[in-house]
């Protein structure tokens, strides 16, 4: 299977991963609800990674190599299989993530969101 270049567009990195999943015929398995699964599971191992870790022990983790590669997988398993239930769906992911930042620059103006972590419904504007 070729690769896609390292400059890649998000449309081509769907593409990758959608002939990776076809050449092994897994479509059949991917149904949306098993891919939401997969994703949230993927996600796991992800926290997995932090699990009962401060943020030095973190930061110190991070620091190494081999552990920082674990840690890309897991990132890289949760965006495939992101990238598998929206090409699943017909959802241009491109499109969904900027009309997602835009509702989220409504919600969270850089006046009162800037420096703290309050939901927008906490910050008090209009």
């Amino acid at each position: 299977m070729s690769q896609p270049p390292a400059a890649a567009t998000l449309a081509d990195l769907v593409a990758a991963v959608a002939r990776f999943r076809d050449a092994r015929d897994w479509a059949q398995f991917h149904t949306p609800k098993n891919l939401a699964a997969a994703t949230a599971i993927e996600a796991a191992e992800l926290q997995e990674r932090f699990l009962w870790k401060t943020d030095a022990e973190v930061d110190q983790d991070l620091a190494d190599a081999a552990k920082r590669t674990l840690v890309a997988d897991e990132i890289a398993d949760v965006v495939m299989f992101a990238m598998l239930l929206a090409d699943r769906l017909g959802i241009d992911l491109a499109e969904a993530v900027s009309a997602k930042l835009a509702a989220n620059e409504e919600k969270y103006p850089v006046e009162l969101a800037r420096g703290n972590a309050r939901k927008y419904t906490e910050l008090g504007g209009g």
